[in-house]
């Protein structure tokens, strides 16, 4: 028995993969379409609606697009036993894990050094696939677990409502990722938000509560000033 000398999530069956050869992907004209021509530079003509087993859809475009494909988004089954037509929504969970490595593996190949993957998922498997991804990916490539909230009504079903799903967002390589963000500019009304009563040297800041202390009965606000950084 091989002995594991790292922090890994396992389960029954995760030594399996599947054996996987070369694929291509063959275009049916009869269901291709796009516009008779560009109506400008930036009109893409290039886009693939793949029809068929995901695994080997990736498969197939490993061999044009490894290493280039800078954003990924995944829906993958959330596994909760709900009734679908096209897949199986309530599988064991060692299978469940088991092919979702086998298409992570395939996806961080596909991807850029600057890409992202995002994932939709909910609780049931939230936070295993979290591990999983932490050892494909690497902790380190790990940007934020995000809520969505995925119904505004509230139901009297539960102890506590569980009203949003996930997306857990993952980096190819965070330190390159960080850097090329596109992130939107700066708008007057944020600016506005900063003020300098005190004629501080640093420039405009915020003044809030970021968290609360208790000093016997006494409870202390600690405050935080938020300078203003132009992006």
């Amino acid at each position: 028995m091989t002995k594991r000398q790292k922090l890994e999530l396992t389960w029954i069956g995760k030594d399996i993969r599947p054996k996987l050869e070369p694929r291509i992907l063959l275009a049916d004209p009869k269901l291709s379409y796009h516009a008779k021509h560009r109506v400008s530079d930036e009109d893409c003509f290039d886009n693939h609606l793949i029809f068929g087993d995901n695994l080997l859809a990736l498969k197939a475009l490993e061999q044009e697009f490894s290493g280039k494909v800078k954003c990924v988004f995944i829906d993958p089954p959330y596994n909760t036993g709900t009734a679908f037509t096209h897949y199986d929504d309530g599988l064991e969970h060692s299978i469940w894990l088991g092919l979702m490595r086998d298409r992570l593996e395939l996806i961080r190949r596909l991807m850029s050094e600057d890409g992202s993957l995002w994932i939709t998922i909910d609780d049931n498997e939230c936070h295993y696939l979290k591990v999983l991804c932490d050892e494909i990916f690497g902790r380190g490539n790990f940007v934020a677990s995000i809520a969505w909230e995925k119904d505004q009504a509230r139901h009297n079903d539960a102890v506590i409502s569980g009203a949003h799903d996930h997306i857990l967002l993952y980096a190819k390589n965070m330190s390159i990722w960080r850097r090329i963000r596109n992130l939107l500019p700066r708008e007057a009304s944020n600016n506005g938000r900063y003020k300098n009563p005190d004629d501080d040297p640093r420039g405009p800041w915020l003044q809030g509560a970021c968290s609360t202390a208790k000093s016997g009965t006494e409870k202390i606000d600690t405050l935080f000033h938020c300078r203003q950084v132009d992006q």
